[in-house]
């Protein structure tokens, strides 16, 4: 049966730093981060990380090369024990947790961090009323966080990579006696990572990321009004631990119209129509927001404000499903001066008009 120094590769009397020296090497090349999915390099790093935390502990290694075993053997793993039925340390949860640590503290593995999405962003778009209602592509600068380019987002200077961190050994955690049991807390040092950079790259300062300025082609849909957002699947704020990045809402800020306003998908426009129009009737011209015109018929007895619907003119909607309609609103016109013989014409009015429209007031 190999012995500890078997598995570290020294000789029974190798001094300390030797012992260090050849631990260091052994786990950068079984570290799991480096062999994901390789259970063998996984057993291999858990018995070469058991040999060290013997062989380095004056006591114990005296223990060991006096008894051969003592703490220098790797007992029963405490999670696997079976106190009847289909009950399981591990059910404890955290508290097997703290268990593993009294029975087992040597080979205390960290927990990876949890995937975590990125953040979303938003990114603002000016739009004209003309364009709003035809849609268009452009692109947009956004400002993101991604992987440093000197590093390469492992926070180290070129020319060097992050070490086994000396206070946890790569195992991410630390273990603190409390008389019987042991509790375990990520490392303090390297923050549950395992590694530790030790010359931090120039640029990102450590952090192994960088703001950069990324442009992305985004389609705006005919008919979007003040406030519509746009959704990019993914390209948000880069995720943590492996998780998903999130997305970028395009928000888009429309110009008002000096002619129409906005309500949903119709387009409600004001227009004039003359004294004369409103009693007596008529047909007027009324410009569409596509540079067009279409007439519109005034029925005779046409009150001021009176709204008429001019079908399929308005603005596109979003779901494809056709246009909405153009609201004419009529406003009656009062000329501010007269001619001679308007004025005329209109005293003749009113002699024969039979109307008294404050009637209403006093009945």
């Amino acid at each position: 049966m190999p012995t500890l120094y078997d598995t570290l590769g020294v000789k029974k009397g190798a001094s300390a730093d030797e012992i260090k020296k050849a631990y260091r090497k052994l786990a950068a090349k079984y570290h799991p981060d480096k062999n994901p999915g390789d259970t063998s390099a996984e057993e291999k790093f858990k018995e070469v990380q058991n040999a060290y935390d013997v062989l380095s502990d004056t006591e114990k290694r005296k223990q060991y090369d006096t008894f051969g075993s003592a703490n220098g053997r790797r007992g029963a793993d405490p999670r696997d024990f079976n106190f009847g039925g289909n009950f399981n340390i591990n059910d404890l949860g955290d508290l097997g947790d703290l268990f593993g640590g009294l029975f087992n503290r040597g080979t205390t593995r960290a927990r990876k961090p949890a995937p975590e999405r990125g953040a979303d962003i938003e990114a603002i778009v000016n739009l004209s009323f003309e364009d709003s209602l035809r849609g268009l592509e452009t692109k947009i600068p956004v400002e993101v966080t991604t992987a440093c380019r000197e590093c390469g987002g492992t926070g180290a200077e070129p020319g060097t990579s992050p070490v086994i961190c000396p206070e946890c050994h790569g195992r991410g955690v630390v273990s603190e006696s409390q008389g019987l049991f042991a509790l375990s807390q990520p490392c303090p040092r390297c923050r549950g990572n395992g590694t530790v950079v030790e010359k931090p790259c120039h640029k990102c300062k450590g952090s192994g990321r960088e703001r950069r300025t990324r442009r992305y082609t985004v389609k705006i849909p005919a008919g979007v009004k003040d406030g519509t957002r746009i959704r990019l699947k993914g390209k948000g704020e880069v995720g943590e631990a492996g998780g998903p990045a999130g997305d970028l809402f395009v928000v888009t800020r429309v110009e008002p119209s000096r002619l129409f306003e906005r309500r949903g998908a119709n387009l409600v426009i004001e227009v004039p129509v003359t004294y004369s129009e409103a009693a007596l009737g008529a047909t007027v011209e009324v410009p569409t927001p596509y540079g067009d015109r279409v007439s519109l018929k005034v029925p005779p007895g046409t009150q001021d404000g009176r709204q008429l619907r001019i079908r399929g003119h308005g603005a596109p909607k979003l779901d494809g499903s056709g246009k909405g309609d153009l609201i004419a609103r009529l406003r009656v016109t009062v000329p501010k001066k007269l001619t001679k013989k308007e004025r005329e014409a209109l005293e003749e009015l009113k002699k024969v008009s039979r109307e008294d429209p404050r009637e209403a007031l006093f009945s």
